[in-house]
């Protein structure tokens, strides 16, 4: 008997900026403001081929992002390609402490959705309902398999940007949810032992090495930009 077909999820992309010693930000966790603005804007021209965007909760408050897409051009070029004209904004976070007054909740064309679970408290359930759409897991952390398959088949996502932060990028892994990857190498050295690297803190070892392929290379102004895809 053949393997139960698993239901269709959408592509998933990660974009990280990293040191030349694989940082992604300071062990203080300030936000990562060390790549160049031609990084900035490519992580817009990422951000901008989704239907929809994934961010950690810590990573919002961290960079306290909107999630938007201020770029008109790359805005229009989404409608050209059928798509709306800003992605859905989703944000994951296991623990529900979410902040209603960050900036990502003060406004925005997109909508956004949180997953998360029974562990948000009910005062931020009760102010973040009419700010997103929540969905509550009744386990410890967000199915994140279920995650994609609700947002493939309720929200019509096809393609996903996941930003970070860290310890989302290495659950997607672990879950072997991610299919793309997007690094900018950047001409700065931070050291340091709870620096945090692409996969948060460096300790245990992921179940198994996750390998790559290199599909793209580019070197501007002292900055690698390099574009890989995940090989199974």
């Amino acid at each position: 008997m053949s393997a139960a077909r698993k239901p269709p999820r959408p592509f998933v992309t990660a974009n990280f900026a990293l040191t030349w010693d694989a940082r992604v930000s300071t062990r203080n966790r300030t936000p990562a403001d060390f790549s160049s603005k031609t990084d900035k804007h490519r992580l817009l021209e990422i951000r901008a081929t989704g239907d929809a965007i994934l961010v950690g909760a810590g990573t919002v408050k961290a960079d306290n992002m909107a999630m938007g897409l201020p770029d008109e051009a790359l805005r229009a070029e989404r409608i050209a390609r059928n798509q709306s004209e800003y992605p859905l904004r989703v944000i994951i976070t296991n623990s529900g402490k979410l902040d209603p007054d960050l900036k990502v909740f003060q406004g925005g064309a997109a909508p956004i959705l949180i997953f998360s679970t029974q562990r948000m408290p009910k005062p931020a359930r009760e102010l973040l309902a009419g700010k997103a759409t929540l969905y509550l897991d009744e386990t410890p952390t967000v199915d994140l398999s279920a995650m994609m398959t609700r947002l493939r088949r309720d929200h019509g996502v096809r393609r996903l940007v996941c930003e970070g932060g860290p310890v989302l990028f290495k659950s997607l892994l672990v879950a072997d949810l991610v299919d793309e990857l997007h690094v900018t190498f950047c001409p700065r050295i931070f050291g340091g032992e709870q620096a945090a690297t692409l996969t948060g803190i460096a300790a245990e070892f992921l179940p198994e090495s996750t390998r790559l392929t290199l599909r793209k290379m580019e070197v501007i102004d002292g900055e690698c930009f390099l574009q890989y895809r995940i090989l199974r």
